[in-house]
């Protein structure tokens, strides 16, 4: 058995933008769902969606058969928060890519660039005879090659980051920048409206400075404009909607052609 090759991390630097889709339901079921379609990449989001260990698990089990096309429905997972152990935790159940909320300097990127390679170049734990990971000691030569195909994206999304981008981004080991527009719009006052021209400009500003920086930019919009603008700017990580609106906004479609009372369907620039 090979140790599987991070085609996500690979075509990071492809100059062809990766589109994804955004996971919050927290289903396995539906996760397949989603890794039948093609996208580049599967968001699985531990964060503000209802997941712990065990159902993000279920879920890179059900993207595996998916995922062993190359560059087809690479799975990443978003942890609640950047800790040394949960991301322990979370390599050894296989994940390669995370994308890391609310990092705000250069020092807490480089903490989380230690806790994703193994001693002496960081400080993962090395318990692999109990990991999926190394597929429980099958992989032959899993510890000397695993830090190689490990992918860390960290997340700017409010001020204090966005002011440290540049030295954030210049941390050797981080591969990519995500721009997430939902908290940045609120940190500059236009909760809500990430459309606003002085968010929209904040955005661009980091993508420029993020490739000036040699590294992959990312967002998430559910805005076509807006995602096409950002891919045209060179966004190397794109998503393009969120699992739960979708299926809400179609349910919402499908009762108003049949209610006398539709409900309202909210129109949202990032979901």
């Amino acid at each position: 058995m090979q140790l599987p090759i991070n085609s996500f991390k690979q075509r990071l630097s492809s100059g062809q933008a990766q589109i994804g889709l955004w996971l919050g339901l927290a289903d396995a079921y539906s996760t397949e769902l989603a890794a039948n379609v093609g996208f580049d990449w599967l968001l699985i989001d531990g964060e503000h969606a209802p997941n712990d260990l065990r159902s993000l698990l279920a879920q890179l089990q059900a993207i595996a058969p998916y995922a062993q096309q190359p560059g087809v429905s690479q799975p990443i997972i978003r942890p609640p928060v950047g800790d040394t152990v949960l991301i322990k935790q979370l390599l050894d159940i296989g994940v390669q890519t995370l994308l890391v909320p609310m990092v705000e300097s250069a020092e807490q990127a480089g903490e989380l660039v230690r806790a994703m390679r193994y001693p002496p170049h960081g400080i993962r734990g090395v318990g692999s005879a109990l990991a999926r990971a190394s597929r429980w000691n099958s992989i032959p030569g899993y510890l000397d090659h695993a830090d190689e195909q490990m992918c860390l994206l960290v997340q700017i999304e409010n001020l204090e980051g966005l002011a440290n981008l540049d030295a954030i981004a210049a941390v050797d080991g981080v591969d990519g920048v995500f721009i997430g527009p939902a908290d940045l719009s609120a940190a500059m006052s236009h909760r809500g409206n990430p459309g606003h021209p002085e968010v929209q400009a904040a955005i661009e500003d980091a993508i420029v400075h993020i490739r000036r920086a040699g590294k992959a930019a990312g967002i998430l919009s559910a805005d076509e404009t807006l995602a096409r603008r950002y891919i045209e700017l060179g966004a190397a990580f794109v998503a393009v909607g969120v699992d739960t609106s979708l299926l809400m906004r179609s349910l919402q479609s499908l009762c108003g052609k049949f209610k006398d009372a539709p409900l309202p369907i909210p129109a949202s620039g990032v979901y």
